[in-house]
């Protein structure tokens, strides 16, 4: 079973002094580089403001092109007061296809996630793909965040497994009355909270069972966004737990 790390471009501090050291410690470590992801947010009423999330996509694909990795993450945008998806759906999928065409000329895939309001939903995400129309332009498979849009994550896998270039295993749980930090909030009010994998409310040996069945072979990636301390109980514990799932 190959072991990788997904590099999220949020946290680099400074980029060009420290791509080299962040390779040089994922080769110790013994791991890939599988995937690299941004934050971009297409879903910009200003030009100015849509043309530099652009920008920054390009930016990340010519980061994933020298780190030698052929998927990258990406969002469709936030929400914003006043405006519903369809009023910026066009914003979302003109940015997408910029972006989509410019990585396939450099041989990388975006693989866009379920993620916030703007593209949440399986079906919204299959919508803008389809959209798109770009070989280069798939989806993320988030299990956890169906959750927040009220949607059962193993009906929204088995929505989207044909178009999956990624998967990010996570699992979450209803959170405690009182709890306060790690809150997710659901568009029902439901309060949701990181879970360890197999923990939680997210049927996850349902859903590997649907993207075998349906040949994915791509990565999946583990994220964990609870509050207990993740190096020493999230993150183990979950991989433990994952490393059962797929045996």
């Amino acid at each position: 079973m190959a072991r990788g790390v997904e590099l999220l471009d949020y946290f680099w501090r400074d980029r060009a002094a420290e791509m080299d050291k962040a390779m040089r410690q994922i080769a110790d470590a013994g791991l890939e580089l599988a995937v690299y992801s941004i934050g971009n947010d297409f879903f910009q009423p200003e030009r100015e403001a849509w043309e530099k999330q652009l920008a920054d996509l390009k930016t990340g694909v010519d980061v994933a092109n020298l780190l030698n990795v052929r998927t990258m993450r990406v969002f469709s945008g936030n929400a914003k007061p006043d405006y519903a998806f369809e009023d910026g759906f066009a914003w979302i999928v003109d940015g997408l296809a910029a972006g989509a065409h410019y990585a396939e000329s450099h041989g990388v895939t975006l693989a866009l996630e379920n993620h916030g309001l703007m593209a949440g939903r399986s079906d919204q995400v299959r919508r803008v793909i389809e959209a798109v129309g770009s070989p280069a332009l798939r989806a993320n498979i988030d299990t956890g965040n169906f959750l927040l849009v009220n949607q059962n994550p193993t009906e929204a896998a088995q929505d989207l497994a044909d178009l999956a270039a990624l998967v990010h295993l996570k699992d979450f749980r209803r959170a405690r009355a009182d709890e306060t930090e790690h809150i997710y909030k659901a568009l029902d009010g439901t309060a949701f909270t990181g879970a360890v994998v197999g923990q939680g409310e997210v049927e996850l040996a349902a859903i590997v069972k649907i993207l075998d069945d349906a040949g994915y072979d791509g990565w999946l990636s583990l994220e964990y966004e609870g509050g207990d301390d993740p190096l020493t109980i999230g993150v183990p514990q979950s991989l433990q737990a994952a490393q059962k799932l797929l045996q």
